[in-house]
């Protein structure tokens, strides 16, 4: 998830600027690496001030996953998406959406939850259980819109709109980790393509290019 980058460290409190220094830091180097000193030297701040607004590196890490659900849910809140009437093209147009912020570095468009959680499930239960909430709380931001979907077609279906709305996460997770295997933001995107056919495939708009063509000819 999300677009935000790049601190400030002339703007803003310094555990704002801490905060921005490790979602832009821990993407680039993962948590393990990523050192008091680097997040207090971008941020522009001194290790009494780190410490003063978090005990530990972990509560770090757990402050920066619950900033990460914040801003990256304003961003979300805000996209276009939200302007389709219909529920799956809102559905779509968030695929869309999500397709087109892939792009420049890598660590710019991967997701600092998901970096998190692959490197600390094991070891801090605190860090991953905050990366949790915050992928599954975007997930179910897609329930409402998939459920009615489901209704307006009348769709029989042996699945959940809470499960599809996990399973567009997997993808888009699992893309991420293809385009930093890769270092191709490409991996990514045709990641995020077939879901998109996948979901248009299970609500019946799927056409192929036969039949795209057999409406030309009409």
């Amino acid at each position: 998830m999300a677009r935000p980058t790049k601190q400030s460290p002339e703007r803003g409190d310094a555990r704002i600027r801490l905060l921005e220094a490790a979602r832009d830091i821990i993407r680039q180097k993962g948590f393990a690496a990523t050192t008091v000193d680097d997040l207090c030297q971008s941020a522009g701040v001194t290790k009494g001030a780190f410490f003063h607004h978090f005990k530990s590196k972990e509560a770090l890490g757990i402050a920066a996953a619950e900033f990460w659900t914040e801003t990256t849910g304003a961003l979300f809140a805000g996209a276009p998406y939200h302007e389709q009437d219909d529920p799956l093209n809102r559905v779509l147009a968030y695929l869309d959406f999500r397709r087109a912020i892939i792009g420049g570095e890598t660590w710019e468009y991967t997701c600092l939850v998901g970096t998190m959680t692959q490197e600390v499930h094991q070891q801090a239960p605190a860090i991953r259980d905050a990366c949790a909430d915050s992928m599954f709380s975007h997930a179910a931001t897609l329930e409402a819109d998939i459920s009615a979907a489901i209704q307006t077609r009348g769709i029989v279906t042996d699945w959940t709109a809470e499960n599809l709305a996990r399973h567009t996460q997997a993808v888009l997770q699992g893309g991420f980790i293809l385009a930093k295997a890769s270092g191709d933001p490409n991996m990514a995107r045709d990641s995020v393509d077939h879901l998109i056919r996948y979901i248009k495939l299970l609500f019946g708009q799927l056409e192929t290019k036969l039949e795209q063509a057999r409406e030309k000819d009409q």
